[in-house]
This record gives structure tokens, C-alpha cells and sequence, in this order.
């Protein structure tokens, strides 16, 4: 179809002659009302932001001579960001002589990897970063534990059809002799 013939069937519908595949021969043009066609194009682009996993990178710091009982809590705290869904940044910072027994952080590090091994994958090994900084960057492991399937609920009785009862014969009355 010419291109003023579809702009004359577009005025004379009140829609508008939107050029869909511009690099076709030749272009493909559909007859839509462009505020509406607008409106719905920006309702899917919201629909899929609303299903789209942002991954965030969550940092927890430590320092070399953290206490044992220090270290499972953060480790916990990791356990629970990699539950979340997001990927950890596990820091080590080294003061003063510390940077000079790095293999103190290097052990801690491996450490913490170690006890969330179930849970997560290691992005990227420890490294010495800023000369006062060892990182390890963890991210949650794409197999997760399969749920459990919760059990159906019992009810007290089942659905299914009884058999009738059969009629009970009334019991025949005694007589109360008074005496």
C-alpha cells in the first residue's frame, strides 16, 4: 500500500501509521494508537523489572585477630546474605604490622569459605587488593537445597462414601419395681 494511502485509512480510523521493522523491503508499518502502544510498552518494561533479581554485592569486614566467636557470627551473617540471594564481599583489613603475617587473613578467609561451602560458590579466591585489603568474593551456589514438599493435611474423616448402618432395635425398657 502507498504510504498516503495508509495515511489517509490512519486519519479516517482517528489512529496513527507506526513504522514496526524500518529495515525490511519494504518497511512494515501497523495502524495503532501510539499513546496506548506507548502505555503498554511501559507497563511490560514495569512487569519485568518487578520479576527481575537484582544481584547485589553485600560486603562484611573482618580483622585478623577476630575472636573464633566474632567469626561465626559474621559467618552467619555471610550465610544470610547468600540466602538472600546476593553475592558477598568478604574483607579482611590489616593495621599497622598486621599486613606483614598476611596468611593469617589468607587462613581466616578460607576458613569462612570453608563452613559455607554448601551454600555458595567462590567467585574469586582471596587476594591482597590496596596493599591493606584481602578480599573473597562468594556467591550464593546455583544448586540451593530443594524444599522439602509439606505433607496435605489429614482431615478427620475421609470424603469416601459408608456403607448405611443398620437400624438399631430399641432396647426394650425395665420396669423400676418400687419396693
Amino acid at each position: 500500500m502507498p504510504l498516503f494511502e495508509a495515511r489517509e485509512v490512519a486519519k479516517k480510523q482517528n489512529l496513527d501509521l507506526v513504522e514496526v521493522a524500518p529495515t525490511a523491503v519494504p518497511p512494515v508499518c501497523r495502524l495503532l494508537d501510539y499513546g496506548k502502544f506507548r502505555y503498554e510498552q511501559a507497563k511490560k518494561e514495569r512487569e519485568t523489572k518487578k520479576t527481575q533479581k537484582t544481584s547485589l554485592l553485600r560486603q562484611v569486614r573482618l580483622r585478623p585477630k577476630i575472636s573464633p566467636h566474632d567469626l561465626e557470627a559474621k559467618t552467619r551473617a555471610v550465610s544470610k546474605l547468600l540466602d538472600e540471594g546476593s553475592k558477598v564481599r568478604v574483607t579482611v583489613i590489616f593495621r599497622g604490622r598486621e599486613i606483614t603475617h598476611p596468611e593469617i587473613g589468607w587462613r581466616l578467609l578460607q576458613k569462612i569459605a570453608e563452613s559455607l561451602k554448601d551454600v555458595t560458590v567462590i567467585d574469586r579466591q582471596p587476594s591482597l587488593e590496596d596493599g591493606r585489603l584481602m578480599t573473597l568474593i562468594l556467591s550464593p551456589s546455583a544448586a540451593k537445597k530443594p524444599k522439602e514438599p509439606k505433607e496435605p493435611k489429614k482431615h478427620k474423616e475421609s470424603k469416601e462414601p459408608k456403607e448405611p448402618k443398620e437400624p438399631k432395635e430399641p432396647k426394650e425398657k425395665e420396669e423400676v419395681k418400687e419396693a
